[in-house]
């Protein structure tokens, strides 16, 4: 149940003339080329793969591309959880279509960016921040169902409260071997499931009293991980009700329970993530925190009393600048709008 938040990457695209993709990141100050009709898996460098990922995905569907110029500039932050990788794949794909005349629904884009990642980046990620970037509303999370593609618009009835993303600055890279680790071992445990209850195709099919009955023919491991996910899924679902209630309150428990979950049964949190949350934990202005994004590094997102933001920041930054030496980053963020076109001329 994510949301978009207030932080933009902005692609600038024009046509070239010739059958070759020019792309400049003003962010990394590094500039990289592809040639579009003639797929390649082993790119120049990482972040090109995620652009010309969508180009070709969208090539295999039938939208024909010309050759262009794109420059990319962006405010989300890099390795850090919060989805820059699908920030970029959406951004360049509209930007592509647009520069085509070809249209696309937001789903459909989403699901080409989903193929781009898995086969040009290497990185098995679900659907949700692709689906998010396309098609999240202001002031609304999302309740996604991502067998369906179903997305329901949940209003942010949280009046007295706001979401302030803390940033320990330790980044994770999402395609690392642990991140794609732990599909392959959910993946495992629904093999050993199904022999028990043969109609399950995914964990999401599996509820708690399933799993309790069941759980202990499954390795201590494989049982954690299904674990995280059944009750995820069941946290997830009850988050959506605290929010239409406005109940920071137990929407806070939530999101703490949901971080010993991460933190404990399906592994992907850190040290550093670990002291956020507990840092957090100690701030009666907090109504919860936990990890957000694939783990191992990244940023803690928290719920917090909107009149005690500043003060909650301070603390923050002092504490965990003493416990690690690390300064790190605060953001205060809005839910935002997703994707959109921006037309301007620059001169000549």
């Amino acid at each position: 149940m994510p949301v978009a938040i207030d932080r933009r990457t902005y692609v600038a695209a024009a046509t070239n003339g010739s059958d070759t993709v020019q792309a400049q990141s003003f962010d990394l100050n590094e500039a990289a080329a592809f040639a579009l009709h003639e797929p390649n898996t082993s790119l120049s460098t990482r972040w090109l793969g995620y652009i010309a990922g969508v180009a070709f995905e969208l090539e295999k569907g039938g939208v024909r591309l010309s050759g262009s110029d794109i420059a990319i500039s962006s405010d989300v932050p890099i390795g850090a959880g919060l989805s820059s990788s699908a920030a970029l794949e959406i951004a360049a794909g509209t930007a592509f279509l647009a520069l085509n005349g070809a249209r696309l629904d937001a789903t459909s884009l989403a699901l080409v960016a989903q193929k781009a990642e898995h086969t040009y980046v290497g990185t098995r990620c679900g659907i949700m921040d692709q689906l998010t970037v396309s098609v999240a509303q202001k002031s609304h999370a999302l309740l996604i169902d991502c067998r369906s593609l179903e997305v329901k618009h949940i209003d942010l009835n949280l009046p007295q409260a706001m979401i302030v993303i803390c940033n320990t600055n330790v980044k994770h890279e999402l395609a690392s071997s642990a991140y794609n680790q732990r599909r392959h071992e959910c993946e495992a445990a629904v093999e050993m499931l199904r022999k028990y209850l043969p109609t399950v195709r995914a964990l999401r099919d599996v509820n708690g009293d399933d799993l309790k009955k069941h759980g202990d023919t499954l390795p201590d491991v494989l049982y954690r991980r299904a674990r995280h996910v059944v009750t995820e899924n069941a946290r997830t679902l009850e988050a959506a009700i605290a929010l239409k209630e406005g109940d920071a309150d137990k929407m806070g428990r939530l999101m703490a329970a949901s971080h010993v979950s991460l933190r404990d049964d399906y592994e992907v949190s850190s040290v550093e993530l670990d002291l956020m949350v507990e840092l957090a934990g100690k701030c009666e202005a907090v109504f919860g925190a936990r990890m957000t994004g694939g783990g191992f590094g990244g940023c803690t997102v928290n719920l917090v009393r909107r009149d005690e933001v500043e003060a909650f920041g301070n603390f923050i930054t002092t504490e965990y600048r003493s416990r690690t030496g690390i300064q790190p980053d605060i953001y205060a963020v809005n839910a935002d709008d997703g994707v959109k076109e921006i037309y301007g001329y620059a001169g000549d």
